[in-house]
């Protein structure tokens, strides 16, 4: 079942991201067994505390089961309080750098979670942290400061995997400000426009920097349509899209808007747009470009069967690993008609990240087609 195109799914969710969070949204009543389905497929996007607040404004005759509120509660709370941990150590982080004298900014995870209409609701995972210089200074500053990361965890060509604080918490340390398009020509541009926009980051009352409303719009669009091209994109992305533009300016969008053609993000909006409008129901004044019906299905189709980030689809590594890179391939040339030029792209990437990892490979004496 496509719970995208659910209409009480829809309704629901528009109602938990609604600022009065009021119920007149959700004129349904849902038995025990479509609230169980609908409870697993949150489970799955990672929107358990997103929904939750729609169902705890709920009256009492149309909530769920009462043993599911519980248990639904109980992990919104388990989200709450992974939000507040992140929170402060992201704070704590920044002022490292501060002392430092290192400028810093949050991408995505806590710089987004703050703009939903409550800033605990949004389910965060690592600390994605962009800090100011290059590949070998910011290495050479995270060496000194007593980070640890191995080979692999300097794979990545535009960030360094580490750990922070007591909790052990999963940090990138970008060293560029987004992951790069497949296209190197309309990558190069796309970047320079991030990296002039990220200096200009501001310091927010949670305690670390965040960059504009537009370098988010462009920054997160591009990492959408490079999951969605790689391995899958969750529907909590585009939750983020949506609450991005429903924060965003007319002078925000219409900046944005004229870039996107000449970043290679022109097609990949329209398909945004249209999930923006019929899944959202996000007003046509607050859209980037005009939707894309038919891209907009293509992307909704793959976000209900990859689930968050593509970790429930059917071409992740299960199984033996040449099958499971068969499935990708094949998954590649089925995106074709949603994008030819950037399909061909992110082909292109594929191979070279493939043989760029070759060392670590011999290194870690391992034979597999897979990247990692």
């Amino acid at each position: 079942m496509n719970f995208f195109e659910n209409d009480a799914f829809c309704a629901l969710l528009r109602m938990a991201l609604d600022s009065e969070c009021s119920p007149s949204i959700f004129p349904y009543k849902l038995n025990d067994a479509e609230w169980n389905n609908l409870h697993l497929e949150c489970l799955r996007q990672q929107l358990v505390g997103i929904v939750f607040r729609a169902i705890s404004h709920l009256p009492k005759n149309q909530c769920p089961p009462l043993g599911l509120v519980f248990q639904w509660a109980s992990e919104a709370e388990t989200v709450r309080g992974h939000n507040k941990l992140i929170y402060e150590e992201t704070s704590k982080l920044t002022q490292l750098f501060d002392n430092r004298n290192r400028k810093t900014a949050v991408l995505k995870g806590p710089a987004n979670a703050r703009l939903y209409p409550d800033l605990l609701m949004r389910q965060v995972g690592d600390i994605d942290l962009w800090v100011n210089g290059n590949r070998k200074d910011v290495v050479s500053l995270l060496r000194d400061m007593k980070f640890e990361f191995s080979d692999e965890d300097m794979l990545s060509l535009h960030h360094v995997q580490s750990h922070f604080g007591n909790n052990n918490i999963s940090v990138e340390f970008h060293y560029e400000p987004s992951s790069e398009n497949d296209n190197p020509f309309t990558s190069a541009r796309m970047l320079l426009y991030l990296k002039q926009k990220i200096l200009n980051a501001e310091q927010v009352p949670e305690g670390f920097f965040v960059p504009s409303i537009e370098f988010a719009l462009v920054m997160q669009l591009a990492h959408i349509q490079w999951h969605f091209f790689e391995n899958g994109i969750g529907l909590k992305q585009l939750v983020d899209y949506y609450v991005l533009l429903v924060h965003s300016t007319q002078d925000n969008r219409l900046e944005v808007a004229s870039k996107l053609k000449s970043f290679g993000l022109w097609k990949m909006c329209g398909a945004v747009m249209w999930v923006m409008e019929s899944v959202f129901g996000l007003a046509p004044e607050k859209m980037l470009s005009k939707t894309d019906e038919r891209r907009g299905r293509i992307l909704l189709a793959e976000i209900s069967a990859s689930g968050n980030f593509g970790l429930n689809s059917q071409n992740q590594n299960h199984g033996h690993c040449f099958v499971s890179w068969l499935k990708r391939r094949v998954r590649t040339v089925r995106l074709l008609p949603f994008d030819p030029v950037n399909v061909f792209w992110h082909e292109i990437g594929y191979w070279k990240a493939f043989v760029r990892y070759i060392p670590c490979r011999i290194k870690q004496r391992r034979i597999s087609v897979r990247i990692l």
